[in-house]
């Protein structure tokens, strides 16, 4: 059992012949109960700190392990996000590199399709051009044979025989000469169109020279 201050006080001791002086004594036993006092108070405080330093202790080793399991979760958490960002990028890159393929496929399509209908365009444009040069030349052709032979019935002799200074000529007489013009005008102009449908059916360079330029009016009102 520990002595306190109070029995360290109340202690009586006997006295025997030549004992020591009680005075002395007792002031040597009331230094040791304040110093054992102090020392109690002393080691009283000390154990309260200890005690709070144990509570300290504890709180921050729950602390260390409460930050030790919020790092373990955090770390858990960024791999998740890590690998669902890696996910979610992976997907919009296909996504996007999908949607890139169709575009230019689409515009690939669009511009194949817009090139094959100018082809056609320029064909159908050429062969209608050749065509319109064909017929402008079948034309000219017609036109020179129609104006060749109606020259050559103006160069004719009843031409001659109508303007001759041979005298008065009579309406009857100038009436025989025109019928007689007309009459072989009809003939050089059916025998001009049977020349014209020959010369339809035939598809090479016409006798003409075509080394002049030919006008040829398009349905668009534009002049080639």
């Amino acid at each position: 059992m520990v002595l306190s201050p109070q029995d360290i006080h109340n202690k009586e001791f006997s006295s025997k012949l030549r004992g020591y002086n009680v005075d002395e004594v007792n002031d040597f036993l009331d230094q040791i109960i304040k110093d054992y006092q102090s020392v109690l108070e002393e080691n009283k405080e000390l154990r309260s700190q200890l005690g709070e330093s144990k509570d300290k202790l504890t709180y921050f080793n729950d602390l260390k392990d409460s930050l030790n399991q919020s790092i373990i979760v955090a770390q858990e958490a960024a791999d998740k996000v890590k690998t669902n960002s890696k996910k979610e990028a992976e997907i919009t890159n296909r996504e996007a590199q999908k949607r890139a393929d169709d575009t230019v496929n689409a515009a690939n399509g669009k511009a194949n399709k817009i090139l094959e209908e100018a082809s056609k365009r320029a064909k159908k444009l050429a062969i209608e051009t050749d065509d319109l040069k064909k017929d402008t030349r079948v034309f000219r052709q017609r036109l020179q044979v129609m104006l060749e032979s109606q020259l050559e019935v103006i160069k004719g002799r009843d031409w001659d025989q109508l303007v001759e200074d041979s005298g008065t000529t009579t309406y009857e007489d100038i009436e025989k000469v025109v019928s007689e013009l007309d009459s072989n005008s009809t003939k050089s102009v059916q025998s001009d169109s049977q020349q014209s449908e020959s010369a339809d059916l035939v598809e090479d360079t016409p006798a003409v020279d075509d080394s002049k330029e030919t006008v040829v009016i398009f349905p668009d009102g534009q002049t080639k």
